[in-house]
């Protein structure tokens, strides 16, 4: 099913949100922070910095936010001025709500004709000011998180082409920042190759995707096959993995996603500073499997769609790590998985498609 063909999400509709696996933000954009107080819940405005910087004009933060983009500063005025046309909320709190202290930015830059792109859970129609605000301008409410209609159960059938999807040992570990390095290597190669998005960031980076975590847990699998359908044999496509297989709260959408992606290819993301899962510090009931353990769960349940399915390579996230320690912990990995070890952000994922090169082509 070609997601591309099937959209019209570049057609405004006046105060309501888009429904559509394909999202089409005009730039430039204004990257909306809020009152974000911590850089984990700012990723969806970092990534877009991180991997679509030409089309950032600025920030926008309000008096409490302790999250800086590395971008201009803007107000709603200024953003006009510099002929922004969309604002993008920026943060991706738990529960995914759009708190009361957000409404009236947001109202003021649909007023202004900006569109705002929201990747939250709850919908921009819930808010009868900014449907109004858009209306009275024609800016459009885009709610990324919504899935495509008519999504298919999973069939298990097999597929032609070629799937790498990147998993984790947590969440937030760099499943995203991976399969973008991934499809950008393999693309610089001359491999054809697409990034599948699978989360609100990635679908604003790629245009277009499902969001997989709003898909409701009988078709995540189905979802996951209508995102990479069959291809050219040489045709790979880069799935961004969401959750983790061992996370008490989120394995439910990792193992439909899995399922669904039947991968050939795996890359196992790794943030190493870490001890327990996120969200389960607390505790200290759930520490962070094993690497090795982490690949063997993971194959085992891979593999029942994929009988070849394999890893490739180990994504560590080392932005905590000394250059030394780094050196020492590459070689630690490698040692016991037997795979080769990259940070997709220091030093990009040559070696980890290197091995893909020598594995499948």
């Amino acid at each position: 099913m070609n997601l591309a063909k099937q959209s019209r999400a570049s057609e405004p509709v006046e105060g309501h949100a888009q429904n559509s696996p394909m999202v089409r933000l005009r730039p430039p954009w204004l990257i909306y922070f809020g009152d974000v107080e911590d850089v984990g819940h700012a990723k969806t405005g970092l990534g877009l910095i991180q991997w679509r910087r030409e089309f950032c004009a600025g920030q926008m933060r309000a008096s409490g936010c302790h999250v800086d983009g590395g971008i201009p500063d803007m107000g709603i005025g200024e953003a006009v001025a510099a002929g922004v046309n969309s604002l993008v909320i920026g943060v991706a709190p738990a529960g995914g709500s759009i708190p009361p202290t957000w409404v009236s930015d947001l109202v003021r830059a649909a007023r202004a004709g900006i569109d705002i792109v929201s990747g939250m859970h709850a919908r921009l129609s819930d808010f009868p000011e900014i449907v109004a605000a858009a209306r009275e301008s024609g800016a459009r409410l885009i709610d990324v998180r919504t899935p495509p209609r008519n999504i298919p159960v999973g069939s298990g059938e097999r597929r032609s082409g070629k799937r790498l999807l990147t998993v984790g040992t947590d969440c937030a570990v760099g499943k995203k920042y991976t399969a973008l390095a991934v499809e950008k290597e393999m693309r610089a190669r001359g491999w054809n190759a697409d990034f599948r998005a699978t989360g609100q960031t990635g679908i604003m980076i790629a245009g277009q995707g499902v969001a997989i975590d709003s898909v409701i847990a009988d078709f995540i699998s189905g979802a996951a096959e209508m995102l990479s359908p069959a291809a050219a044999p040489d045709h790979w496509d880069v799935i961004e993995g969401q959750g983790s297989l061992s996370h008490p709260s989120f394995a439910g959408v990792s193992l439909g996603l899995l399922h669904g992606a039947q991968p050939d290819a795996l890359v196992l993301c790794h943030d190493p500073s870490r001890k327990f899962l996120l969200g389960m510090e607390g505790s200290g009931s759930f520490p962070i499997l094993p690497l090795a353990q982490s690949i063997e769960q993971c194959l085992g349940l891979a593999r029942r769609v994929n009988v070849n399915a394999r890893f490739v390579g180990v994504s560590v996230n080392t932005s905590r790590v000394s250059p030394e320690e780094r050196s020492r912990l590459y070689e630690e990995i490698a040692r016991e998985t037997g795979l080769p070890v990259a940070d997709p952000i220091r030093e990009g994922v040559k070696a980890i498609v290197d091995r893909i090169a020598a594995e499948f082509r």
